[in-house]
């Protein structure tokens, strides 16, 4: 009996302690506790990530917008942006395309003037800006002077090839003089003669860009100092090699960003006096390299050209981009060089001739000359049914500028114009023969310029590149943090189900041990009962 009650395996159940050990084994395992506190860890996280997200959402745009207003003003203490626009780093060069006159003989018996383009010829130009002085009401005046060289590999041929085009010097003074009395045409034609000087020119290209000698403008710039504008030799662009565009005093933007580079005054000017309107006269815009920042496509491209001796506004025609740089193209509309009668606006630049051609005159020493789109783009038909040889083209002769909007700073630009003569027989003056009305073109050229090389690198890096990248990135933390929050509430799901799991798994295992110990105290008891 004793044997019995003391055996083990005879016994009604296991000891207790062995039965408190395996119950135990089914109570919560120590790493739910490490779950839980991950779940509330990333569900934290998660929602700071997103709120700062969020924010910067908000927060975001305003520090890019900081950061451009910084760049683009006009402040020494910036020094990147200051230099770029105190000594433009952007290479500029200005092709010219001269009209070779193939029958001038023709053209004084009354014939249609036939042109030949010959060009270009490429000159690499240089501006700097000089005598920068800056003034309370948060303007700065400045000349900014032009060098111009010529590029042998980006051109045609030589300085040195010959082109025959129209004697300004002769048929534009006969125009001039047509009103004057006949003796005094008489003697002007006289003076043409005892100069030698003819209806036609055939110099070669340096000659007619720089100067070249004439007896007849020393002997004008002796007798009569007020006719000859230039001091040295004469030449189609004599005035614009290192010479400036004129005293500008601009805006620097520092105190409202909406005005900087616009134009304040020009030689003191608030508006020049060359038109017959105060809407023509006015001095509008920037100086033509920038505009203010934040530009919409309703945004309009003024601005002051002195070689046009006007205001000109460009308008928007589509979005694009350059070397990856988004872009607005702005061109310039079909009014530009429109009449008064095809754009009343226009005509405080007359007395009009066709659309498609300004005169000039008032401004260039009454000198009939007029400007307009390279072989009369967007002008009257009329104007190249009086010339043979010209074939305009909105993609070869159309001028544009590509522009950088959230900066205003222009990124491929290409300005063309033409310069025309109107020349026609005069009275008294023999030297015009029997020459036919007619405003023949006698060169046009384009200013270009692109930003490349270490420039483009700074300007992408700096206003393109890094706002993008912040704008990727408040969208970036979002996301991340919206992940995070999805993997918290993923966790503490799972571990609400452990938890559920464990308790019925619990349940079920004392259920079997309980039925157990019952079955095993009936074996006992009945072997115990058949010992007795």
């Amino acid at each position: 009996m004793n044997y019995i009650s003391q055996n083990p395996s005879v016994r009604g159940g296991a000891p207790p302690a062995q039965t408190s050990h395996k119950l135990g084994s089914l109570s919560k395992p120590r790493w739910c506790v490490t779950k839980t506190k991950l779940a509330l860890g990333l569900g934290v996280s998660g929602v700071l990530t997103a709120v700062f997200g969020t924010i910067l959402v908000f927060v975001g745009p305003i520090v890019i917008d900081q950061q451009i207003v910084k760049n683009v003003q006009i402040d020494p203490s910036n020094s990147m942006s200051y230099t770029m626009w105190k000594d433009i780093p952007v290479p500029f060069f200005m092709s010219v395309y001269f009209f070779h006159i193939l029958n001038p003989e023709e053209i004084l018996r009354g014939e249609k003037p036939m042109v030949e383009q010959r060009g270009p010829y490429v000159y690499r130009e240089y501006r700097q800006k000089h005598n920068i002085t800056f003034h309370d009401n948060k303007t700065v005046s400045y000349r900014e002077y032009r060098q111009y060289h010529f590029w042998r590999n980006m051109s045609v041929g030589n300085e040195s090839d010959v082109v025959t085009v129209p004697n300004m010097l002769v048929l534009g003074a006969a125009v001039m003089m047509e009103d004057m009395p006949y003796f005094v045409r008489i003697m002007v034609s006289t003076t043409f003669k005892a100069f030698k000087e003819g209806p036609f020119l055939t110099k070669t290209v340096g000659e007619l860009m720089w100067g070249y000698e004439s007896k007849l403008v020393d002997f004008l710039k002796q007798y009569f100092p007020n006719m000859m504008p230039v001091e040295g030799k004469f030449g189609l662009f004599a005035e614009f090699n290192n010479s400036n565009t004129g005293l500008f005093t601009v805006f620097t933007g520092v105190d409202d960003i909406r005005k900087v580079h616009k134009v304040d005054s020009w030689n003191g000017l608030k508006e020049v006096n060359y038109w017959n309107s105060r809407q023509c006269n006015m001095i509008n815009g920037t100086a033509g390299q920038m505009w203010p920042p934040f530009m919409t496509k309703e945004t309009t491209l003024p601005f002051y050209s002195p070689d046009a001796c006007r205001s000109m506004d460009l308008e928007y025609q589509r979005p694009g981009e350059v070397a990856g740089i988004p872009i607005f193209r702005y061109v310039a509309p079909k009014t530009l060089f429109a009449n008064g009668t095809d754009y009343p606006p226009n005509e405080g630049f007359c007395p009009c001739r066709q659309s498609g051609i300004m005169n000039v005159s008032t401004c260039r020493h009454d000198s009939p000359s007029f400007l307009s789109h390279p072989h009369f783009l967007n002008g009257d038909p009329v104007l190249r049914e009086f010339v043979l040889g010209l074939s305009p083209s909105e993609e070869e002769h159309g001028l544009f500028i590509d522009i950088h909007p959230e900066t205003g700073v222009p990124v491929n630009v290409s300005i063309k114009l033409q310069l025309n003569l109107f020349i026609k027989s005069v009275s008294g003056i023999t030297e015009t023969g029997k020459i036919s009305p007619v405003v023949i073109p006698m060169l046009w050229f384009a200013e270009s310029g692109f930003i490349e090389g270490s420039v483009l690198t700074t300007f992408y890096n700096n206003l393109v590149l890094l706002p993008a990248i912040m704008e990727y990135l408040q969208y970036i933390f979002i996301a991340l943090g919206l992940a995070l929050i999805a993997v918290s509430i993923g966790l503490a799901l799972s571990e609400q189900d452990n938890q559920v799991n464990s308790s019925v798994n619990s349940s079920s295992h004392n259920e079997m041990q309980s039925e157990k110990f019952i079955g095993t105290n009936k074996s006992s008891k009945v072997i115990q009962e058949a010992h007795f």
